[in-house]
């Protein structure tokens, strides 16, 4: 699915996107999660640390929250950070200067399909809240694993649908009645927030997401549910 169905690729609707709604994207991001977020990024980033990484490649790097939080946290590493959005890159730019890491963190805009990354040549690769945007979603995870060296991992964090069936419909009523309103209030982009839920329905359920990261190289893939199946925290190894 697009976020505004026009004649353009997906890709480029999702570009236009979060060129849109930069300028509230962090502000709606954790207000609207109610900061659960952040949780789940530290859980990331202890998994990434614990591969003792010098090289990460953060695709669709948005405002640069991951990367800031694993160059804060992991000593001495280097952080690529590659998104679409060059207005999401600016904020991030900004974001990194101000804690004085632009030393370790590099941001570029980029495209998950065709990184100008060299092969094997980066520990791990991360990806959060991205995946579900590519355009072709098999291709990213191929070039993603094209990336990683051998021993090196992925780690990616994504929304899910949690799987009790309660739970779920309270999660979907918030999802998709509650958070287009505000979001599309905050923002002044409605379809932007109304795309942004629907896209998690319409995204591989668990146990076939682990095996397209399979299928695209990765080994001993496996998913860790956070916070009742709200997210995944998917992991696979080169």
């Amino acid at each position: 699915m697009k976020p505004y169905n026009t004649d353009q690729s997906k890709k480029e609707e999702v570009r236009e996107m979060f060129d849109h709604i930069a300028p509230r994207y962090d502000l709606l991001n954790h207000t609207l999660s109610m900061s659960i977020d952040r949780l789940w990024r530290r859980r990331v980033v202890k998994i990434v640390r614990r591969a003792k990484p010098r090289r990460i490649l953060d695709v669709a790097t948005g405002t640069g929250d991951l990367a800031i939080a694993m160059a804060r946290r992991i000593d001495a590493v280097q952080v690529l950070g590659v998104d679409l959005s060059e207005r999401m890159l600016d904020i991030a730019r900004r974001k990194v200067e101000a804690r004085g890491l632009d030393g370790r963190i590099v941001l570029d805009r980029g495209d998950a399909e065709h990184l100008e990354v060299a092969t094997a040549s980066v520990d791990v690769a991360t990806v959060a809240f991205g995946v579900r945007n590519f355009g072709d979603l098999d291709a990213g995870l191929r070039e993603l694993a094209r990336t990683v060296r051998p021993g090196g991992k992925v780690v990616i964090l994504e929304f899910s649908r949690p799987s009790n069936r309660l739970f779920r419909a309270v999660y979907e009523f918030y999802t998709y009645r509650i958070l287009p309103r505000i979001g599309g209030v905050v923002s002044h982009d409605r379809r932007a927030y109304e795309y942004l839920p629907a896209s998690v329905g319409e995204f591989p359920l668990p146990d076939e997401f682990l095996r397209r990261l399979e299928a695209a190289g990765f080994h001993n893939c496996r998913a860790r549910s956070q916070s009742c199946g709200i997210a995944q925290i998917y992991i696979g190894e080169r």
